[in-house]
């Protein structure tokens, strides 16, 4: 199974152009700071459709207000993606779930606190291959430009308690990249810089077997 995940696009994807696979993921920060009309969503929904993928699921970021709004009345986030907030779905036997939850950001979207992100992080199955989030686990490709750690320590600790084949997030721009870590490849998918310029490619792996199930 071909996985593309990408981040942070921050109203600008349609400079990755045309993507295919299987399954494409965004991690969130579809919108940029003030920048919310909603015809971003609608315009991002729209260019989910055209790309040549069999599923394409999204969670919310921190900038990402829009969609945690449309999700309180109730309404449908996207037609051509499946919005996921303490979530999964199984793709040809692999599971994904996904959560959109950040720390520290008390005025912005998807913000919880401690407590409240240590008893989200807990609903992420035992058995998932791939988590979806928009934080990252804190120690993990989570430093920013001024170098602080800005992932979450409690996801940190629920992943080392899960170890999914796979955890993408974004929301640290500096630190995109890959990892390989006791088993899971962790992958911040941020394709802009601290300028909100898109100066990175979509991340893409292959995805070779589910885990065993107990």
């Amino acid at each position: 199974m071909k996985v593309t995940v990408i981040s942070d696009t921050h109203g600008d994807h349609a400079a990755l152009g045309a993507l295919s696979g299987d399954v494409l993921i965004h991690c969130g920060d579809v919108c940029l700071g003030s920048h919310r009309a909603p015809q971003v969503l609608d315009d991002l929904d729209a260019w989910f459709g055209r790309q040549a993928f069999r599923h394409i699921l999204f969670t919310g970021g921190n900038h990402d207000d829009l969609v945690e709004q449309r999700r309180l009345r109730g309404q449908r986030v996207f037609r051509h993606a499946t919005c996921l907030e303490d979530e999964g779905v199984e793709i040809d036997g692999f599971r994904f779930y996904g959560a959109p939850w950040v720390p520290e950001l008390t005025e912005w979207a998807h913000y919880l606190t401690d407590d409240e992100l240590d008893r989200a992080w807990r609903r992420i199955p035992a058995d998932v291959d791939v988590l979806i989030t928009h934080t990252p686990p804190r120690g993990v490709l989570d430093t920013n430009s001024r170098g602080k750690a800005c992932g979450c320590p409690s996801l940190a600790r629920r992943v080392a308690e899960v170890r999914p084949q796979v955890h993408c997030f974004g929301h640290v721009h500096a630190s995109a990249g890959t990892q390989l870590l006791d088993g899971t490849l962790y992958i911040n998918a941020s394709v802009v810089n601290s300028r909100y310029r898109v100066v990175r490619s979509p991340v893409s792996i292959e995805l070779q077997r589910p885990r065993p199930r107990t």
